[in-house]
């Protein structure tokens, strides 16, 4: 509707600033064209935006104008509402700001949509924490998050994924919660590198202050990180004969990574395509299965099950 972009336009220059028109066009999924009749429109209905034409221009808001909460929607009141676990804002300090906000927003909104918020909380909780987590911060924790909001290089005793460990020095871009762990974008050696900051044994913060890159964006950067990742943990891919009382299981342990090749025959077995991070991992699996899996393929997997179970046999 048109209305919505209208209003989705006023805020986005109201939180961004002034944006050029193609910006405002990619934003919305609409036309440039579509956007200029939209300016001119917002203009007619005294909403005080102006655009400015050549090198550095754009379209903005008077900055003294601002969007009331009558603007949001019930779905959208909702979505802020949300009934979820604050203890990743409390790591970084933000968990009292966090319930102040929400309780200054439900005290704004309109009366109409009061029951709204107990309503939603009440049917949906989002809890981002893997099930056994740490509550207790680690000993740098504090001066990590003041290296990464001040820009201040750090020199770290690292241990990566084989145990090796060793010091590092490193420029702390970003810090990102997957799971309920946390884990440090910095740039090393002109290279962005992700580490689990689990395996930081300990940080000195350097007087050293770096220059961000101006174009680097932290979303993009994770979005790619992720893909890449789990092409890099999935690329030992195998196919198994399995009974249907142990394709959950299965897919417990491989969660996004099991295929039904060959539906369920008379007996209650069937053919999946699995893949994970290695063949060692694969013959953990199959040897959990037991009599309730075979190995099809590869015949590499096969020969490693067989060895392993001689090598169990003969001890």
């Amino acid at each position: 509707m048109r209305a919505d972009r209208l209003l989705s336009l006023v805020m986005l220059l109201q939180t961004r600033g002034k944006m050029t028109t193609q910006s405002l066009a990619d934003e919305l999924d609409v036309s440039r064209r579509t956007i200029l009749r939209d300016i001119d429109a917002l203009s007619g209905a005294s909403i005080p935006i102006y655009a400015d034409g050549g090198h550095g221009g754009g379209v903005a808001l008077d900055e003294n104008y601002r969007v009331t909460l009558t603007g949001l929607k019930e779905a959208e009141i909702r979505s802020l509402f949300i009934s979820g676990n604050n203890q990743l804002l409390k790591d970084v300090g933000l968990g009292a700001a966090a319930e102040s906000s929400l309780l200054k927003l439900a005290a704004a909104l309109p009366n109409a949509y009061q029951p709204s918020v107990d309503y939603i909380r009440q049917r949906i909780h989002i809890d981002p924490l893997w099930w056994w987590h740490n509550p207790e911060p680690l000993p740098f924790w504090d001066d990590l998050q003041r290296a990464v909001y001040d820009d201040l290089c750090i020199r770290m005793i690292y241990e990566n994924y084989d145990g090796d460990v060793s010091e590092r020095a490193v420029e702390p871009y970003s810090l990102v919660a997957k799971s309920g762990l946390w884990y440090l974008i910095a740039r090393r050696e002109g290279d962005f590198r992700t580490y689990r900051v689990a395996r930081i044994h300990s940080i000195e913060v350097l007087a050293t202050r770096f220059h961000r890159q101006p174009d680097f964006d932290l979303a993009s950067y994770w979005n790619e990180h992720v893909q890449q990742f789990a092409q890099d943990m999935t690329e030992y891919a195998f196919t198994l004969r399995l009974h249907n009382n142990r394709l959950n299981f299965v897919r417990w342990l491989a969660p996004g990574r099991v295929r039904i090749a060959e539906p369920e025959d008379e007996q209650g077995w069937l053919t999946v395509d699995v893949h994970m991070e290695s063949v060692e991992l694969a013959k953990m699996l199959v040897f959990g299965l037991g009599k309730e899996a075979v190995v099809i393929n590869p015949p590499e997997l096969q020969e490693a099950v067989l060895q392993t179970a001689r090598d169990l046999l003969e001890r």
